[in-house]
């Protein structure tokens, strides 16, 4: 197997990175940080976030497993002091995984350039300075007339993220959707919109489209932790993405032990393990 790790820039990532990488050496695994067919994050969540995107363009080939050594560890299986089971199950890796949804979103320009780019978490639109103006079509359908500070767009796994401090619901990553939430709209007798999240099924698709008068400048794009800035938007549009990224299912934790452990972590007993019909 030709595996790859991927490590925050601290001393106890670095010293796990040395450990796995001589337990690969010695159950003969191959380490290729170009075309890995297993990639391994250490670190928190931001590493990983920075692993996915290292392998965007290799989904179909790549499983992912994460070692927690940052802050939250929401994505991360493995806690620093499981190490040695952590390279025990590395060592019997059997091929198996658990698939999650993305998002997929595509950028369309005035001047007919269209560039896709996909998401574990969300990518959210912004206006910092002023407000941000434009129609929002479900499918082919003006749904609303939006103002405001900007929306976020969620996968299911990303739901626990800006989605959720912005009164978005949590999503088991079972359902194939995608929820769009407003970031401060302005509703008065001029702007309306639905001022709540929305879910969208997985044929269905978002699209946002700059108000002719309210050139789309001074807005930026993210996607998971990249930045990017938007000039000249045609439009933008959102949708569950025809990939799916895939965990290693060495000891895979189950979706509401994950929130459970993140956000209200009350529960001491161990985390049970998904069953194949959880997948």
């Amino acid at each position: 197997m030709r595996v790859a790790v991927r490590y925050s820039d601290t001393e106890s990532s670095k010293k796990i990175r040395d450990m796995i990488y001589a337990s690969c050496a010695s159950s003969g695994f191959e380490l290729d940080d170009v075309n890995p067919e297993l990639a391994i994050s250490v670190g928190g969540d931001g590493t990983l976030l920075k692993t996915f995107h290292t392998y965007a363009d290799q989904l179909d080939s790549v499983r992912f497993v994460g070692l927690h050594t940052g802050h939250l560890g929401f994505y991360t299986d493995w806690l620093e002091s499981e190490l040695p089971e952590f390279l025990a199950a590395l060592s019997n890796d059997s091929g198996e995984s658990v698939s999650y949804p993305l998002l997929e979103v595509e950028i369309e320009y005035s001047d007919g350039q269209v560039i896709q780019h996909i998401a574990l978490n969300e990518s959210a639109i912004r206006r910092y300075e002023g407000t941000m103006t434009c129609e929002i079509f479900i499918k082919e359908e003006k749904f609303e007339f939006f103002k405001g500070d900007g929306l976020c767009i969620s996968t299911p796994t990303g739901s626990t993220g800006l989605n959720k401090s912005l009164g978005g619901a949590v999503v088991h990553p079972r359902l194939d959707t995608i929820q769009m939430t407003e970031i401060a709209s302005i509703n008065n007798r001029v702007y309306r919109s639905l001022a709540s999240p929305l879910l969208i099924a997985k044929d269905e698709w978002i699209v946002l489209k700059p108000a002719k008068e309210h050139a789309m400048t001074g807005v930026f794009l993210s996607l998971d932790h990249l930045n990017m800035p938007l000039n000249d938007v045609e439009k933008i549009t959102y949708r569950v993405a025809k990939e799916r990224v895939h965990f290693a299912r060495y000891r895979h934790m189950h979706f509401w032990d994950r929130v459970e452990n993140s956000f209200i972590g009350i529960n001491d007993y161990p985390k049970r393990k998904l069953t194949k019909e959880e997948n």
